[in-house]
């Protein structure tokens, strides 16, 4: 049940991330605004995840939305390979302010979710034996 669930939240992520990439296009030396404000969208998701819904979701559940669409929404490789591209353009000014911009921004979206999210934790799951 857990593979199934990250496969298709993985095909949903993908997709979402496909059709963002669609709507903000950029050359390899203009500014990724999709990559930027995917991996800064699905941290703040992701924190929100967290913090509500760990101990109340089963494990197929959090893996589909976090390993699955989250996972393929937001993605690393996406980020470097753009940082590489502007650099190739011999875009260092954009370049190092696309990776600051993007870690900042990131992990302050992700702190913010999860404090949101702990603060309206739902009750933890029952176990049945």
């Amino acid at each position: 049940m857990t593979i199934l669930a990250v496969l298709l939240g993985g095909a949903l992520g993908t997709g979402l991330r496909l059709a963002l990439d669609a709507a903000l296009p950029h050359a390899d030396a203009g500014f990724p605004w999709s990559t930027l404000l995917a991996n800064v969208t699905g941290s703040l998701l992701l924190g929100l995840l967290v913090g509500r819904f760990e101990l109340s979701t089963p494990l197929w559940a959090r893996a589909g939305l976090r390993t699955g669409v989250l996972g393929s929404f937001t993605t690393f490789s996406a980020l470097a390979v753009s940082f590489v591209a502007l650099v190739d353009a011999e875009q260092w000014g954009l370049a190092v302010a696309y990776l600051g911009t993007t870690l900042v921004l990131g992990l302050a979206a992700a702190a913010l979710g999860l404090g949101i999210g702990t603060r309206r934790r739902m009750p933890p799951l029952e176990v049945t034996e």
